[in-house]
């Protein structure tokens, strides 16, 4: 049954895509009230109750409030403690079928008097900016997509260990470019392992795997793992076997006694934005189609069975951003989750945002040396190596993604 309906999804066709339409997307009847307005009407805030909902036009946008979402956000103070920054109002207490007793809007604020006396009061900016209507016109995470040339042409700066780790401008400075670049390097750290686990606990909690918490990468076959020979890695974001990939990763190489080794960075959401503007369609079914990703592992005393499912691109339902790319061809399972009519299409869409991650153009190749690391943004940044010999020896780690946002966040950048 879940394929079969799958297969209907997929189908290509317009008709079930009005199924996917938000409410104010859809047909919404005359409503019999007229519109109210706000004194004096230069401010352009207009207003009208329908069956279930209440209309809203403020700042050029229209938007549409449930009565019971209008319910449960009060701010007042026997709904939400301001302290904490929770709700104490119980949810599952609100009447589905409440309405507004009466309804008011000044200059600056929506006013609702409810069928017990409560009143809820709502800045009109407040509901702009938390309306559904105003977050599908929002960026949740500003970036800037790059090719090799786009990034070398914008000369990003690497950032000095000591100004990472002991200044809140160098911290800040750094998180800004890895959170529109997906990728940062710090300059002059020590090629430690210990200090570059100093390094990565500056932004963050590390996360410990089955790799460990902090590790040593050589070509000693020491891990059931291609990464860990001498070959060639074609790009690949990591750990998709995961139910939850990690989301930053930490290289930095301690010695290199011999050739090659350079490692290879392509922006994984420059290539689908391009796979988007040509072909839609095959976007969409890369953000609707679900996989296993697998890592089976028995070597000496490491014995591991994962198994990660998701589509290659994860996208925000609300303003369809992409906030995630999984994408690992070595790791990917069999496909047994896709039914028979639409795997052939599938091939193409992935064989069509392949082609973007191999175009040269999109590839940028750096050689790691002692005393650079680099930040990797997981969910984004697609990484690989070409072959190398001698012996080569790097140490990282993974972070926690919502950690490192979290420290973004605290230093007054959007994240």
């Amino acid at each position: 049954m879940w394929c079969r309906r799958l297969a209907w999804l997929l189908k290509g066709s317009t008709r079930h895509r009005s199924l996917w339409l938000p409410r104010d997307r859809r047909t919404v009847p005359a409503a019999a009230a007229r519109w109210h307005h706000t004194a004096p009407e230069s401010l352009k805030c207009a207003w009208q109750l329908h069956g279930d909902h209440l209309e809203l036009r403020y700042a050029n946008t229209l938007m549409r409030f449930d009565f019971v979402w209008l319910r449960d956000h009060c701010r007042s103070a026997s709904c939400y403690n301001a302290k904490t920054n929770q709700r104490s109002l119980d949810t599952a207490s609100v009447d589905l079928a409440i309405k507004p007793k009466a309804v008011r809007v000044d200059e600056t604020t929506l006013f609702l008097t409810w069928p017990d006396g409560h009143v809820t009061r709502y800045g009109l900016e407040w509901l702009v900016k938390n309306s559904y209507e105003g977050q599908k016109q929002q960026v949740m995470h500003p970036r800037i997509l790059w090719n090799a040339d786009i990034y070398r042409q914008a000369q990003v700066p690497s950032v000095d260990c000591r100004s990472f780790l002991e200044t809140d401008e160098g911290l800040k400075e750094f998180l800004q470019n890895f959170l529109l670049y997906g990728i940062a390097f710090v300059e002059n750290v020590t090629p430690t392992k210990e200090d570059t686990e100093i390094l990565a606990e500056r932004i963050s909690l590390i996360r410990e795997t089955i790799y460990g918490r902090m590790w040593y990468f050589t070509s000693d076959f020491s891990r059931g793992d291609t990464a860990y020979t001498k070959l060639a890695l074609d790009r690949h974001t990591d750990t998709t076997y995961f139910q939850e990939p990690c989301g930053i990763q930490v290289f930095h190489c301690l010695k290199h006694e011999g050739t090659g080794g350079r490692t290879l960075l392509v922006d994984g959401f420059y290539a689908a934005e391009q796979v988007l503007r040509q072909a839609p369609d095959q976007f969409e079914l890369l953000s609707k189609v679900p996989l296993k990703h697998e890592y089976v592992e028995n070597v000496g005393d490491c014995h591991n069975h994962m198994i990660g499912v998701g589509p290659v691109l994860n996208v925000y339902p609300w303003n369809n951003e992409l906030y995630l790319i999984r994408y690992n061809n070595y790791d990917r399972a069999v496909i047994n989750t896709v039914p028979y009519d639409v795997v052939h299409r599938w091939y193409a869409a992935h064989r069509t945002l392949t082609t973007e991650l191999r175009r040269p153009e999109n590839e940028l190749w750096v050689k790691l040396k002692p005393g650079k690391a680099l930040f990797i943004d997981n969910w984004r940044v697609l990484h690989g190596r070409e072959a190398f010999t001698g012996y080569r020896q790097l140490c990282g780690c993974y972070l926690t993604r919502d950690d490192v946002l979290n420290t973004a966040r605290l230093l007054g950048l959007q994240a």
